[in-house]
């Protein structure tokens, strides 16, 4: 995995670490992330985002500690062995909830129609 592969968004109300958590764990469920491959190091990570390291270090100990990485004596963090990505369609789905739900409180919010932004949305899915 490159540091670039993960996306930083600064001005965002959700931490830092917390970004870094939520991305490792859908590239995992994805399959973009597969057991063994391992990790940048802590420092890679915080000088490629400028970043804090000791945020980059707590988001890797979180994933840790909810079995997503592993720590490899003498190689760094690692997706953990145990951990497949067998997760189903619905349960990858799961991990949008959050977002889904923030999108549709503050289209809700602008009061903008569904159609326009779900026709939004399907472009950004599709790279465009």
């Amino acid at each position: 995995m490159d540091a670039s592969l993960l996306i930083i968004q600064p001005a965002s109300p959700e931490p830092i670490y917390r970004q870094i958590v939520e991305q490792l764990r859908r590239l995992i469920a994805s399959g973009q992330l597969v057991p063994g491959e391992l990790l940048p190091s802590v420092r890679d990570v915080a000088g490629f985002h400028a970043i804090n390291p000791m945020t980059v270090s707590r988001a890797y100990g979180m994933a840790e500690s909810e079995g997503l990485l592993e720590r490899l004596r003498g190689k760094g963090m690692a997706v953990a062995q145990a951990h497949r990505s067998t997760q189903t369609q619905a349960q990858r789905l799961e991990l949008l909830e959050p977002q889904l739900q923030a999108l549709a409180r503050q289209a809700n919010e602008l009061e903008l129609p569904a159609g326009p932004v779900l026709q939004r949305l399907e472009k950004l899915l599709e790279g465009n």
